[in-house]
């Protein structure tokens, strides 16, 4: 083997940059391993087509968690949000729905289609408010480990007792979002279709299930419980792309003294008497530590890089049947102008332009993209999030034009019979084109270039196992102390000396920081190190 290290970490993602500088602020000696040419994993800033650069995975930021902000010092490295005016957009057929704004204008936008839905919205936010609070005190805390023994029930007890103290309606309001539908859940607050569609859209982001779909209404609720420049469930743009945010940390790591390399795919978690002892590259070379944390998802470390016989038969049968797949399809498109949609005409830039503009005009429009996903591979009608970043950043854009981020729900992460993505990703592309331009009449004209990420393009590119962004379904069998499985929800897996440290663990996906922030705790604590540099 070459030169021994500290502690290892498998993926250069921004939860592998969180758990490298923490672990190299507390005196270990730390080396990254990225696979890409470029830090960052999915949250980068890549020129598509000359002169215009987009981030061209992960491309808003709201869940980032403000003590992991605060202990790299990314504003001191360049890190800025340009918050968003309004939330989102939604054109429907003959009418349009803004979202954001404050709370009064919101209430009035609603009062719009129906004055009993206005009424309803603030007891609406703040009973959400109250379950999302939950999650935000939950995310930079480990979960318990079941079976764990004494500190597994004491720690299970300080996380619950919160939740003790809530009152009888909050509790019920949390069993719903836990437990309900996204319609089910919304259909308990609101009578009119189009207030009820602009919030199911977040119980299908990154999610292959439908508004209907049984647990649907907790991925609305993780879309809400993160914040932008101390303003809760507030979402914005990071100025220079989300690259810009992993590049400052890569810079914070730097500064602590970690390694980075590029180019450096992992082909092999190396084992030796069931501890981990080091990696093996896909060139050959072998790098030993004692310590190797993976920011990869369960299902690429556990199927592709840990030797089934270095596991526990059980764990590996579960890993095996790890539910991935978020259904999720990624364009960046070049723009010579501002789309002018039919029902709020103007290509001059307007607070619209600058929101997230979400084509998803109805429950049942959502209902059936997913139902057509399942049939057929992908919705004739699919289910569309456009994002323009240059409306507040002219970096990205030579001036006067624009990029785009067109991110796209409901296509199924494997294709039936012998079709691929590779056979009709360009199809799909085009209809996704075609979605949008039905809405805004100029667009498909206005598209200078585009850049396709299908679910296989996602895998083959970021390492997402079905394309699926979140490392794992969001679902109820795969939380907190079950994500990725009961037994190892405190980021440690079977082999001594592995960790976890993606989004495949508590809290889950997004650009967070937690998970790798809450692995390096871990592994800190088990090197009897932690109560001198992260403060249980």
């Amino acid at each position: 083997m070459t030169k021994k290290y500290d502690a290892i970490i498998i993926g250069g993602g921004h939860n592998g940059l969180v758990c490298a500088f923490y672990l190299a602020r507390a005196g270990l000696k730390v080396r990254v391993l990225e696979r890409r040419d470029v830090v960052g994993g999915a949250a980068v800033t890549e020129e598509f087509h000359p002169g215009f650069r987009n981030s061209t995975a992960s491309y808003t930021v709201s869940l980032l968690r403000p003590k992991v902000i605060a202990d790299m010092k990314l504003h001191e490295r360049g890190f800025r949000i340009i918050e968003r005016t309004i939330s989102n957009f939604f054109p429907f057929a003959d009418n349009y729905l803004k979202l954001g704004g404050g709370a009064a204008r919101t209430q009035a936008e609603f009062a719009r289609f129906n004055t009993r839905d206005a009424e309803a919205y603030p007891h609406y936010d703040a009973a959400l408010e109250k379950v999302a609070q939950v999650l935000r005190d939950l995310a930079l805390k480990v979960p318990p480990n079941v079976g764990g023994g004494l500190r597994a029930l004491m720690s299970g007890a300080s996380q619950g007792w919160p939740l003790a103290k809530m009152g009888i309606e909050a509790q019920r309001d949390l069993l719903d979002v836990f437990t309900k539908s996204a319609r089910d859940f919304l259909d308990g607050w609101y009578e009119d279709d189009h207030v009820k569609s602009a919030f199911a859209f977040d119980a299908v982001v990154g999610n292959f299930a439908g508004v209907s779909t049984p647990g649907s209404a907790y991925v609305l609720l993780h879309h809400v419980f993160g914040e932008v420049n101390g303003k809760l469930g507030a979402w914005g743009h990071s100025v220079g792309g989300m690259g810009a945010i992993t590049q400052a940390m890569a810079r914070a790591c730097e500064d602590a003294g970690v390694e980075i390399t590029l180019e450096a795919p992992v082909d092999r978690v190396l084992v030796s008497g069931g501890k981990a002892v080091g990696v093996r590259l896909e060139s050959g070379e072998e790098i030993a530590a004692p310590i190797v944390a993976a920011n990869v998802g369960p299902a690429l470390l556990y199927r592709r890089m840990v030797d089934g016989s270095d596991l526990p038969a059980d764990f590996q049968r579960r890993m095996d049947n790890y539910k991935v797949g978020s259904g999720t399809f990624r364009m960046n498109v070049a723009l010579s102008e501002l789309p002018d949609f039919s029902v709020l005409r103007g290509k001059e830039k307007a607070e619209h332009h600058t929101a997230g503009i979400i084509i998803a005009p109805g429950m049942d429009y959502m209902d059936e993209a997913f139902d057509d996903a399942k049939k057929f591979g992908w919705s004739k009608k699919p289910i569309v999030e456009m994002k323009i970043p240059t409306t507040v950043d002219d970096t990205l854009a030579p001036p006067g034009q624009h990029v785009a981020s067109l991110f796209c729900q409901q296509f199924s992460p494997v294709l039936s019979g012998e079709r691929t993505w590779d056979d009709v990703r360009e199809e799909v592309a085009d209809l996704i084109i075609d979605t949008v331009n039905d809405h805004a009449p100029n667009f498909k004209a206005s598209v200078i270039a585009r850049q396709i990420h299908s679910p296989l393009d996602l895998e083959r590119k970021f390492g997402l196992i079905g394309g699926d962004i979140f490392h794992g379904h969001m679902s109820l069998d795969q939380l907190w102390a079950a994500r990725p499985v009961l037994g190892h929800g405190d980021y440690r897996s079977p082999v001594k000396g592995l960790y976890m440290c993606g989004s495949g663990t508590h809290p889950g996906g997004g650009v967070t920081g937690a998970p790798g922030h809450n692995a390096a705790h871990e592994i800190l604590r088990d090197r009897s190190l932690v109560g001198r540099f992260l403060p249980i």
